[in-house]
């Protein structure tokens, strides 16, 4: 089975997310679906407050969200000259990966969900936000609820469950929170795939959160006054506890190098698909180089 990938003729910026608009032409990626037989007995667990006190299985969910919603059912668009390079470099870092999944860490609003997306599209890949499977493993809407109504301990040890069954899993994309580097089990989970960092400026991800509000961020929502000196100093505090678990990662996209390649040092204008280009550019360096040493 088959899904339609947009190519539009502008590219939209890393910043605005918005549904984009214009003109588009089909291109055709295949979609993956898991065989049952790929799928675990047991892939996420949660607790229900109502029905036990202990983990219960939520396997039947996750099945079905891997099935009915892989990489493949949305589009993505790509500018024209971005989606050959895409698909050529996808091409390349295919074989090396073999079948690997890929976990995206890095700060809040760094574009994990946008970069992951056009991955698994171009990689053949299934798509997972590990929020939201911890948000359907407890039965509650949204981080920023689980936040207050339980606690982050509780959502961080959702958070570790959902990795470790992902973590049994193949040729998946998964764009973690912002978070999850902190604990070192966790990466024992992602480090069975391979693992990418997207290392945003906290200038930039300040400047968007504030825009876009932060009532979905839970640990910037409590902050009151000016939305961009309050993010700004958050984010700071936040990437200063974290920036070492950060640089565990296999791999690192950096949004300053790649302005920078393209001549100018505005990280705000680049095209989510110049950051998964650079991602995949990325992946192929260190998987040839770590097959290069084991040979």
């Amino acid at each position: 089975m088959e899904a339609s990938v947009g190519i539009r003729a502008r590219p939209r910026a890393w910043a605005g997310l918005e549904k984009p608009h214009g003109v588009y032409f089909s291109a055709r990626v295949p979609t993956v679906r898991f065989a049952a037989e790929k799928l675990p007995q047991r892939l996420v667990l949660g607790t229900d407050p109502w029905r036990s006190k202990g983990p219960v299985l939520r396997a039947a969910k996750l099945k079905a969200s891997c099935c009915k919603k892989s990489a493949g059912t949305e589009k993505v668009h790509y500018s024209a000259d971005e989606a050959l390079i895409l698909q050529q470099k996808a091409q390349d870092v295919l074989p090396y990966l073999d079948g690997r999944c890929i976990y995206l860490v890095g700060m809040m609003g760094s574009g994990k969900t946008t970069v992951g997306k056009i991955l698994a599209e171009v990689l053949g890949y299934s798509f997972f936000d590990s929020d939201k499977l911890v948000e359907k493993a407890v039965g509650i809407s949204s981080v920023a609820e689980i936040f207050q109504l339980h606690s982050e301990a509780f959502f961080r040890d959702n958070e570790s469950e959902v990795l470790r069954d992902l973590s049994s899993m193949h040729r998946l994309v998964v764009a973690t929170g912002g978070g999850a580097v902190i604990r070192p089990i966790n990466w024992s989970h992602m480090k069975k795939g391979l693992t990418v960092w997207l290392d945003v400026p906290l200038d930039a991800l300040a400047r968007r959160i504030a825009a876009v509000g932060t009532a979905s961020r839970p640990l910037l929502h409590q902050e009151s006054g000016d939305p961009y000196a309050k993010a700004y100093a958050k984010l700071t505090s936040l990437f200063e506890q974290r920036m070492d678990s950060y640089a565990n990662a296999d791999a690192r996209v950096s949004l300053e190098n790649i302005a920078l390649k393209q001549g100018h040092n505005d990280v705000t204008i680049l095209t989510p698909s110049a950051i998964a280009i650079e991602a995949l550019l990325k992946m192929e360096s260190f998987l040839t180089e770590k097959t290069m040493v084991r040979n």
